[in-house]
């Protein structure tokens, strides 16, 4: 989708460029023969067949469902080993028929079957009661079609089971982090590496955030500052994987640094929004574990360090602004009799390091999710619970009036170009 996006802007450019006589007609054929050619795109007729194999597959388990209790087990057994081995068979065939899209729907159906068939043969025999162990069952199963099919939808389903897995297994086990879930996770990455496919770069990169999510809500502490740890960690490697020289990582990491900017983002807001006593689960010091501290100050190292190899500015803004939300959940730890200001001041800045490292680097998607933090800090800001609103006035006008003083002197000191 985005390849096509760009070769369409390209498409125009080069039209123009020649139309304006920047480059010749020869030019314009050599550079139109050394494009790769694009995979075949996703028409109406294939989403029509796509919503198609949906229903059936829906279709079929229900069938199965209700009439689960007047069949023999033998023959749910093989209605249930039909379904599976009827799904990817067609997939097999749509494959060699040259229609991906459609071979990559069926393969992800008979992960779904087979999922429903792990847990309805549990309810037939009467197995133990640890459903996890089935989701990471259905997981594995799953995995294993995508790494033998290249199904991105049997990873999208993969990616799903295991972090149904890992929430169950959080819920059980309580305080300890999952930390299994990794070893899925990172076999899901060598897979979108391998495959050198955005869309799986998306889907790992997604599934990355349920964790952090469930992590932060079953260590027992304040969940914001460890998803400020889990936030830096993705950003920061986002941004190390980005710069890397092969183009599979780079691709990869671009994808991540997105996910991990916004996450950044939302933590800033959600991190504001809760800095009062109605939110606090602690009224003491709270302690971070060092796994995640560990986690947060990997980030920051990650993003200065690509700073530093490749001199770019950007990355160095993105090191700052991951180092501003550490350190505003730092200061906020233990909760201070008053107002957090320092915490303000320090999530508000590293909003806008975020816009400027998106700007500096030509990164619209950072761009957007430092605007969208600014707006939720300030937002925050102005309606938390605690505090009065005469206050909060007076510290949004002193940064206004800070951020537009700035504004002055770098609009003097910097060069000026035309537009």
């Amino acid at each position: 989708m985005f390849d096509r996006a760009y070769r369409q802007r390209l498409e125009a450019d080069l039209a123009q460029w020649e139309a304006d006589g920047v480059i010749t007609p020869a030019a314009l054929a050599t550079i139109r023969v050394a494009l790769p050619p694009l995979g075949p795109g996703i028409k109406i007729p294939v989403v029509v067949a796509i919503v198609g194999g949906l229903l059936i597959a829906a279709a079929f388990l229900a069938f199965v469902a209700a009439h689960w209790t007047e069949l023999a087990r033998l023959a749910r057994l093989a209605i249930l080993l039909a379904g599976i081995v009827g799904a990817h068979g067609l997939g097999a065939w749509f494959g060699r028929a040259g229609r991906p899209v459609l071979a990559d729907l069926c393969t992800a159906v008979g992960s779904i079957i087979f999922g429903a068939g792990i847990a309805l043969v549990g309810q037939m025999y009467h197995l133990g009661g640890d459903f996890a162990g089935g989701m990471l069952l259905w997981t594995m199963g799953a995995l294993a079609a995508a790494a033998l099919t290249g199904s991105r939808g049997a990873l999208a389903v993969a990616l799903v089971a295991a972090s149904i897995w890992s929430s169950m297994r959080v819920v059980e086990i309580r305080d300890v982090p999952h930390f299994s879930f990794v070893a899925i996770w990172l076999i899901a990455t060598g897979l979108a590496l391998a495959w050198n496919s955005r869309v799986a770069a998306h889907l790992v990169a997604l599934a990355a955030l349920p964790w952090w999510i469930a992590t932060a809500l079953a260590v027992g502490l304040e969940p914001p500052f460890v998803l400020d740890d889990g936030a830096a960690l993705l950003f920061g490697a986002g941004l190390a994987l980005a710069a890397a020289p092969w183009q599979r990582a780079s691709s990869a990491g671009a994808v991540l640094s997105i996910y991990g900017a916004f996450s950044l983002a939302g933590v800033a807001t959600l991190e504001v929004a809760t800095a009062n006593d109605l939110f606090r689960i602690h009224t003491g010091a709270v302690s971070q574990p060092l796994w995640a501290i560990s986690c947060g100050v990997a980030g920051a190292i990650f993003a200065f360090a690509v700073a530093a190899t490749t001199r770019r500015a950007g990355a160095a803004f993105a090191g700052i602004a991951i180092g501003l939300v550490l350190l505003a959940a730092a200061v906020s730890t233990p909760p201070q009799a008053g107002e957090p200001w320092l915490a303000y001041a320090f999530e508000l800045c590293a909003m806008l390091c975020l816009v400027v490292s998106g700007m500096l680097d030509s990164a619209r998607p950072r761009i957007v999710a430092g605007w969208l933090g600014i707006a939720g800090v300030i937002a925050a800001i102005t309606w938390a619970v605690k505090g009065s609103l005469l206050h909060r006035s007076m510290f949004l006008a002193v940064a206004g009036a800070v951020a537009i003083a700035l504004s002055l002197v770098l609009n003097r000191l910097l060069p000026r170009t035309r537009e």
